[in-house]
């Protein structure tokens, strides 16, 4: 029985396909064209040529991915802006923008101003909207639509059945966007301005990470050109949680993003060694940028002779005190290091200079050059203010206790000065053992030397985690840029954790940020987290607890069990719904969890390797579980997770992390008894 023409599906799996066509007729223009002889060099047209590559994956059409997943009819035209027309102007929205042979729109971007509505419009605010049609896929075809009549007041607002079946949709693979489901309040993030700073506060499954990436890509479309020039750049706390966010940006069309970790950042020297918690936090702390600073300008010296500058037949003197004078005021100017130690031979040979003026010579910019790079200029040079290696600065501070005591006196006391000294001073730079801590040290050393290049824009996932001493080496890579920063203050497992965020945001340099809190919950079903948040009281008694939205309460279960084929057993079970599975467990029992699976047969991924249909568990120490997700997730020995930290509140908090990780359901197992705080019936 063939399909009425005028059914709505048939339509919409029309305009569909038409659709795919014109972004493929797009791409196809592009790969057409010809750049022979029209560029000036051969640099030109190597950028040219990889500009145009790159536009021709931006318009790569993934078959497993809704070209649009959403359409707009609208009351009344728009405006000439957006676009132009009669009435009841119809627009789909989608990933990217598609048009038509003639320049007609037939996928609106999902960035537009003329989208806006989809994501904000309701009953009591249309805003000028008819209909807004949702639309439901499987895979890439088109499977069913909702609507929702938001100017007919006969028709009662409720729940959509297919933006529930979207947030609750199986998990397999990296993260994907989440473009179709972003909610009122997580748009006004997105498209906040390029010009301020933004702290998200989020509790587990509030979105927060993709709200970060969703603005990146909103950015990059307001403001292309500007951040091309300027750069932009995703902050992750490893290497596991970038993989699995890193097919986000592309899905939405932005190829020129970069990510990194925060010890990518400052990789100045090659991490060897650990520190002990005590001495991480002190290395950490804001006040050892006062520490540097002090060393580093002690090198500078009052000069006592004088420089004589020999041209020709002429001598020039410059007095000592007037040398005194010219290093005072470059000092006072409070310029970098190395910026002022630039400038000095040139202060010098302008004080020759203005003599050789009174004398009667004409001497141009080229003399001023040349007094510049003369011996004698030079040699007081160095000697007043000679070129310090920063990693050697770290160096010594570490190493001679005299020199750490001189220049953090008042700073720190003696037992934090004998917690960062290291026990065995190193021989060299590339002999020491170096820890991720002091890696941060070289690079505030190295900034107060030389300016550290400034982004346009930077998201700083995780945020929570880091010492005052990272956000500064985070700060400097945003000077004349903005972030995002993205975080909950109940995940924080460092001994040096964020405490509170205008706190972290005065060490990021970004004080007057604004601070929005999400407390909507899209990931974790409803029984997980009310079941977490019993550790709230425990580990940030002043934040809002995650309310779930979602209707399906989830599958949950506490469960007993005699040892490791338990366990076993509770993920067989789990691997029988749809989706991927994680066992997470206290890294010092992986081991074991690992040999158990291998014995039963079960195969299994580590984090960050990309799961498949016929690989879907992954076994995940619970030091690398945050910011990642499974649609179920295993929990194993919550005793043994508290007990793998340094102090009790740290361990509830890597426990809180773990127990957030579930899509679709929860089940902990234990033969130890259940930390006595997960017992009692939140506040």
């Amino acid at each position: 029985m063939s399909t009425p023409v005028d059914d709505p599906l048939s339509r919409e799996r029309s305009h569909l396909s038409a659709s795919r066509s014109a972004l493929r007729a797009m791409r196809e223009d592009v790969e057409a064209l010809d750049i022979t002889d029209v560029t000036a060099n051969w640099v030109n047209a190597e950028v040219l040529a990889r500009q145009i590559e790159e536009r021709i994956k931006a318009l790569a059409d993934l078959s497993d991915t809704p070209l649009f997943f959403g359409r707009l009819d609208y009351l009344h035209a728009p405006g000439a802006a957006e676009a132009e027309g009669a009435e009841g102007e119809r627009f789909y929205i989608g990933r990217r923008h598609v048009h038509d042979a003639d320049g007609d729109p037939m996928v609106i971007d999902w960035r537009a101003p003329v989208s806006q509505p989809f994501y904000r419009a309701s009953k009591k605010d249309p805003m000028d909207i008819a209909l807004r049609r949702r639309f439901g896929y499987t895979g890439g075809d088109l499977t069913a639509y909702e609507d929702e009549h938001l100017s007919d007041p006969a028709e009662a607002a409720r729940t959509s059945k297919l933006l529930q079946q979207e947030i609750e949709r199986p998990r397999v693979g990296p993260m994907r966007d989440i473009v179709a489901t972003i909610q009122p309040e997580q748009d006004e993030i997105v498209r906040s301005g390029l010009s301020g700073t933004v702290c998200v506060q989020g509790g587990p499954g509030t979105g927060k990470t993709a709200v970060g990436l969703h603005r990146v890509a909103y950015l990059l479309y307001a403001h292309r050109e500007r951040l091309a020039r300027t750069g932009t750049l995703v902050i992750g706390p490893n290497r596991s949680f970038l993989h699995y966010i890193e097919q986000v940006l592309p899905a939405l069309g932005e190829l020129a993003v970069q990510q990194a970790t925060v010890e990518d950042l400052v990789a100045h020297v090659e991490i060897k060694g650990t520190d002990d918690a005590t001495a991480a936090v002190v290395k950490g702390d804001a006040r050892m940028a006062r520490v540097l600073r002090r060393a580093l300008y002690s090198h500078v010296t009052m000069p006592t002779e004088p420089v004589v500058v020999v041209r020709g037949s002429r001598r020039w003197r410059v007095a000592a005190y007037e040398l005194e004078e010219i290093v005072r005021e470059l000092l006072d100017r409070d310029i970098r290091y190395g910026a002022a130690r630039e400038a000095l031979p040139q202060r010098i040979a302008h004080a020759v200079l203005v003599q050789m003026e009174r004398s009667g010579e004409a001497p141009d910019d080229r003399v001023q050059d040349a007094v510049a790079r003369n011996s004698a200029v030079k040699a007081a040079v160095k000697a007043v203010w000679p070129a310090v290696d920063p990693a050697k600065l770290v160096l010594r501070l570490l190493s001679d206790a005299d020199f750490l005591a001189e220049h953090a006196a008042g700073v720190l006391g003696e037992e934090e000065q004998k917690a960062v000294l290291w026990v065995k001073p190193a021989r060299s730079v590339k002999s020491a053992q170096w820890s991720a801590a002091d890696a941060v040290l070289i690079d505030e050393a190295t900034d107060l030397i030389q300016r550290t290049h400034s982004l346009g824009h930077v998201v700083l996932d995780e945020a929570q985690d880091l010492s005052p001493m990272q956000y500064r080496a985070v700060g400097r890579r945003c000077t004349t840029g903005s972030a995002t920063v993205l975080g909950d203050l109940a995940q924080g497992t460092t001994p040096w954790a964020t405490r509170s965020w205008q706190e972290a945001l005065a060490h990021l340099g970004k004080p007057d940020a604004v601070v929005e809190e999400l407390t909507a919950g899209f990931r974790v079903p409803t029984d997980v987290i009310t079941y977490a948040s019993r550790l709230l009281p425990h580990i940030a008694p002043g934040l809002t607890p995650v309310v779930s939205i979602r209707e399906n309460p989830g599958h949950f279960e506490v469960r007993a069990v005699a040892g490791t084929t338990d366990v076993v057993d509770a993920c067989r079970a789990s691997l029988r719904h749809e989706g991927s599975t994680g066992l997470i467990a206290a890294d010092a029992r992986v081991p074991e969890l690992a040999a158990a699976l291998t014995e039963a047969g079960i195969p299994y991924l580590g984090p960050g390797e990309e799961t498949t249909q016929e690989t879907r568990l992954t076994l995940v120490p619970v030091s690398l579980a945050k910011g990642l997700e499974y649609d179920y997730v295993v929990l194993d020995e919550p005793r043994a997770v508290v007990d793998g930290e340094p102090d009790e509140r740290t361990g509830l908090r890597r426990l809180y992390v773990a127990l957030t990780r579930a899509v679709s359901g929860l089940t902990v197992t234990h033969a130890a008894s259940l930390p006595p705080q997960l017992s009692a019936q939140p506040r």
